[in-house]
């Protein structure tokens, strides 16, 4: 990008950038694949919906789902939309699916694409294939499509989404206030992002983060994302 004397940044050779394609992204701990509502329904309801675990939902704006049904039918309204792709985490080698995550709001004219509605079983919370499940994502927001910024958008209450977007890289930019009205209660929303400029650097970070040599004899890491960030940043 250039800046002109007026101010204004153009965007040299910027065309128009696809949807995300829905396509599998596989990983070492992880493999995501397009929700189908006929495929997925009943064991992405095992693991996110059921008697202890209506707090997963506490953020998302529907749910939870009393039947595999309600819930297909819930992301599936989502996903003919045509703004959002929902997708299925799933261990590898396994039909046990872990969680889900959706980009969402895409614009492709604009290179803008946001992740969210991300719903992790509780085997899926604090495990490294959370963590490489964004990579993944990511990987395919700004390496696949070229897209030029990416969302992180929650409820400012919580903390946990919070504390998780910034672990991952993203940049706080402010809350909005009064910005939906969700499940009956006032949503104000905190925005986080990331762009095209600052993703070498994050996912060096992933990369070395994600890395078999990063975890000890009982597969716990021994350095955090923000510490390999900084370094691969100054270098």
């Amino acid at each position: 990008m250039t800046e002109r004397d007026d101010g204004a940044t153009v965007v040299e050779g910027w065309s128009p950038r696809p949807a995300p394609t829905g396509a599998s992204l596989a990983g070492r701990t992880i493999e995501l694949e397009t929700f189908e509502a006929d495929r997925h329904s009943r064991a992405l309801f095992d693991a996110i919906c059921g008697d202890g675990r209506e707090d997963l939902w506490n953020f998302i704006p529907f749910g939870p789902f009393a039947s595999p049904e309600a819930l297909g039918d819930a992301f599936a309204g989502m996903n003919a939309l045509g703004e959002w792709v929902t997708y299925v985490g799933r261990e590898p080698g396994s039909d046990r699916l872990l969680g889900t995550a959706s980009l969402m709001a895409n614009r492709g004219a604009h290179g803008v694409s946001e992740v969210g509605c991300v719903i992790y079983a509780p085997g899926l919370k604090r495990t490294t294939a959370a963590t490489e499940l964004q990579y993944l994502l990511a990987c395919h927001v700004f390496d696949d499509l070229g897209y030029r910024r990416y969302e992180w958008k929650c409820d400012a209450r919580n903390a946990a989404s919070r504390s998780a977007a910034e672990r991952l890289g993203f940049t706080f930019e402010g809350v909005f206030r009064q910005h939906m009205v969700v499940k009956g209660l006032n949503r104000d929303t905190a925005w986080f992002s990331m762009t095209d400029g600052e993703w070498p650097v994050i996912r060096g970070a992933f990369e070395a983060w994600l890395a078999r040599e990063n975890f000890d004899a009982g597969a716990r890491p021994q350095r955090p994302l923000a510490e390999l960030r900084a370094e691969i940043g100054a270098i």
